[in-house]
């Protein structure tokens, strides 16, 4: 069930009313409804890999329990090694199987060697790549002493499923999220009325922005060919602003509405196009999966004590992973790759940190200093966008060897121009609420004022949003 579709418009207020009306009654009663209702949420889509999250999640709720009570270290390590291996089984299989098949027989094709490539074909089930992280760091964490494990199995089978966050998170880990399900939720009205905000400004970014941007993203990758350096420069533009606004709107949709049952989940986008440098964009960007991927995969391939250049061969194996989570793809691969060997000279100088906390804050304009160095991060990850949206790496290339070769033909730019004035002015505005969550999160104004906006957005939303339930792209990851 898609958040911009007509069943998810009939879905959320029956739920939310059904949900409240049992807040008087048992804790289990409560989660129980938030399971059921999330199980009937993705059964919407394919009710036939509903069996992959129940099967996960009852092997990490007994692994979990088990864990609890285990204090021999090695069957704790076995233990751990049967939750990461069904969880990265699944995963593995259904989403890397076929790539890594087809690549290996390209390389033997490479030295001589014939090989058939039997591929399966898989369906990806949605949501799994997030899922699977979330689920894996309840066992890493119980493993490593942090938490408990919960005796509950509804509270961690809802945990696991919590339908705003199951298709494309944010990532979630079990220390923050998993207590919120053991201990009663009160309506708040504060809670609901900015979830409301929030979920408004996503369907913007996702609707009007977003989905307006899709077919001239697609034309210009497309047919590159035909474009000059300029169109295929704004076509970058307009590719960086659709993936924003497609993955923060589906996160502010889902951070919403999670709002709304009295959850709060974790930030996943922080203005990053206003980051200073890569290790800030990163800290702002898909915030729940680089935080993951730091606390579970580059911490323990560092070690206690790891030198500067095995910090440096970490940081690119982290972030080659990263691409790969994303698809399997060697286009992905290689994004990821590139973004590691951006974050190389900083690891090296110590310079990671350098950017912490609000842009230009307490001013109302960035110094020139800052502004250069928004600019000039802002220009490295959207050249490198290329190799995330292109179908192969030759694509890639082509595309960027075209920007230079072929810079102006006198194309008319003017069918252009609306939408960039959007994306300015969406960039504009987030720049006035940096500081705050979300752009929309403007209840310390006055009343009228605040209606006025209210009413401003859902009307723009209704003309010019694009209503057709187009998938969110991170979906396919």
């Amino acid at each position: 069930m898609l958040f911009n579709s007509i069943p998810f418009a009939v879905f959320l207020p029956l739920v939310f009313v059904l949900y409240w009306m049992l807040r008087k009654g048992p804790l289990i009663v409560q989660n129980s409804f938030i399971l059921f209702a999330s199980y009937a949420f993705y059964a919407w889509w394919d009710w036939r890999f509903l069996s992959l999250i129940v099967l996960s999640s009852l092997v990490d709720y007994l692994v979990g329990l088990r864990l609890g009570s285990e204090n021999r270290a090695g069957r704790r390590k076995l233990l751990l090694g049967i939750s990461l291996a069904v969880n990265l089984g699944m995963l593995g299989f259904f989403k890397y199987y076929d790539f890594f098949l087809s690549s290996l027989c390209e390389l033997l094709g490479l030295f001589g060697v014939g090989a058939s490539t039997h591929t399966l074909g898989l369906i990806l089930p949605i949501g799994i790549s997030f899922y699977t992280f979330k689920k894996l760091s309840y066992t890493i964490d119980i493993y490593r002493g942090y938490i408990e494990p919960t005796r509950r199995p509804i509270a961690f089978f809802s945990f696991v499923a919590f339908f705003p966050q199951l298709l494309a998170g944010p990532i979630d880990r079990a220390s923050t999220l998993l207590p919120q399900f053991l201990r009663k939720r009160e309506f708040s009205d504060s809670l609901a009325r900015d979830g409301l905000r929030q979920m408004l400004s996503g369907f913007i970014k996702k609707m009007v922005i977003a989905d307006n941007l899709a077919p001239f993203v697609s034309d210009i990758f497309e047919n590159y060919g035909k474009y000059d350096g300029l169109t295929l420069l704004i076509g970058l533009f307009f590719l960086a602003m659709q993936l924003y606004c497609d993955f923060s709107g589906y996160s502010d949709i889902a951070i919403g509405c999670a709002k709304l049952f009295g959850f709060d989940l974790m930030r996943n986008f922080a203005f990053p196009f206003f980051s200073r440098d890569i290790a800030e964009f990163w800290r702002r960007w898909h915030i729940s999966l680089s935080s993951w991927l730091r606390d579970y995969l580059y911490v323990p391939l560092c070690g206690k004590k790891p030198s500067r250049s095995r910090k440096a061969l970490n940081i690119v194996i982290t972030f080659t992973i990263c691409g790969l989570w994303h698809e399997a793809a060697w286009t992905f691969v290689l994004w990821g790759f590139i973004h590691g060997l951006f974050f190389l000279p900083m690891t090296l100088k110590k310079r990671h940190r350098r950017f912490i906390g609000t842009p230009a804050k307490g001013r109302l304009l960035p110094s020139f200093r800052e502004w250069r160095a928004m600019a000039a991060t802002f220009a490295a990850t959207t050249l490198v966008w290329v190799f995330f949206r292109s179908g192969s790496i030759g694509q890639a290339f082509g595309y960027l060897g075209r920007i230079v070769s072929n810079p102006l033909m006198n194309l008319n730019y003017s069918v252009f121009l609306p939408l960039l004035l959007v994306c300015v002015s969406l960039l504009i505005l987030e720049w006035f609420q940096r500081s705050r969550e979300h752009f929309l999160q403007i209840e310390r104004m006055p009343m009228a004022f605040r209606w006025s906006v209210y009413f401003a957005a859902i009307l723009v939303l209704l003309v010019f949003g694009a209503f057709g339930s187009n998938e969110f792209i991170y979906f396919q990851f």
